[in-house]
């Protein structure tokens, strides 16, 4: 459906989009990077804005959010678009292509909620900021009621837009894709600096959790993984990392990510992250919260059953507040 953009500049006969960091000087009848955002009479339109192509009910730790009301449900919807274009891609077949998809009206989202159940909206399978005008909707509307917002993203959103929504999104999952600006530049049309300025601004106005997808001859070396864990634990230590296996898909057929590359990680990022998870693996040790104080599993995953072992958000074992698990 198309509506009127927010975010934009015009300048003469073309319009500058502002919602995301490449800043798109878009000429008439063209679109912009991530293909929802286009150019008509000096006018910006948004081309996805209700338009959703994906929609379950799934587990929050699917997200993947595990210190976000663990063991409960949450309604996902997505769009289609993207504003990178990364070679490894693991959602393409949403993310890098136009689709048809569904219509629905941001006051459809809270009766879908209540019909579905779970604690709310996530916001995902495509890069939902390019959703701007639909999400700035629909998330008011959903708060209002009680119910929880979040958005599952690659960060790569100027620091205005971020600022107005960020009031009513309760989580984040940011997709730190990597630690170089080679990295982001070659590999994901991107700059890591953009998705570290959001990182900064999210920590302490709402839930952060990280996710690191390892990529098999991309960002697979120790130091640079190293540098990361460094990056983080600077902020906080208490911020969740999930560090994920990499399949080939899109564009990049390089093998899986190694196991054992991926234990090696656990264990360097273990030494200075309170939370670190495993993910696209079977084990439910590295799935698990472990008490960052005494060590014992107070959250058990298995799969995606959940056993929430803490009583009071305290340690059952030695009585320490894990304040920065919601619950």
């Amino acid at each position: 459906m198309k509506k009127k953009a927010l975010f934009y500049n015009i300048e003469g006969d073309k319009v500058r989009c502002r919602l995301c960091p490449h800043n798109c000087l878009i000429s008439e009848g063209n679109s912009g990077i991530c293909g929802s955002r286009y150019n008509e009479n000096k006018t910006l339109y948004t081309r996805n804005y209700s338009i959703v192509s994906a929609m379950a009910t799934d587990p929050i730790e699917k997200k993947p959010l595990y210190n976000f009301y663990p063991g409960s449900k949450i309604l996902s919807l997505g769009t289609y678009g993207c504003n990178l274009k990364c070679i490894f891609c693991q959602n393409w077949s949403i993310s890098q292509q136009i689709l048809k998809g569904q219509t629905l009206s941001p006051d459809s989202i809270v009766p879908l909620i209540k019909k579905f159940g779970g604690i709310g909206i996530a916001y995902t399978y495509n890069e939902p900021t390019i959703w701007y005008e639909f999400i700035s909707e629909c998330a008011p509307l959903v708060k209002a009621s009680g119910y929880k917002n979040v958005l599952v993203t690659n960060g790569f959103i100027n620091i205005e837009p971020l600022s107005k929504l960020i009031p009513y999104i309760d989580a984040f999952n940011v997709d730190l894709k990597g630690f170089s600006d080679e990295f982001y530049k070659n590999y994901c049309g991107g700059m890591l600096s953009s998705v570290k300025s959001t990182i900064a601004f999210i920590y302490k106005r709402a839930h952060l959790e990280l996710t690191h997808l390892v990529v098999t001859g991309l960002n697979d070396d120790i130091h640079s993984f190293s540098s990361m864990v460094d990056y983080i634990s600077g902020i906080s230590r208490k911020i969740p990392l999930h560090i994920s296996r990499y399949h080939p898909d899109h564009k990049y057929s390089e093998p899986p990510t190694s196991i054992e590359l991926l234990y090696q990680f656990y264990e360097i990022a273990s030494k200075k992250l309170d939370f670190v998870y495993l993910g696209n693996i079977s084990d439910a040790t590295k799935n698990s919260t472990f008490c960052p104080k005494c060590g014992k599993v107070i959250i058990e995953r298995n799969g995606y059953f959940t056993e929430n072992k803490l009583i009071n958000k305290k340690c059952p074992y030695c009585e320490n507040e894990v304040s920065s698990i919601v619950l």
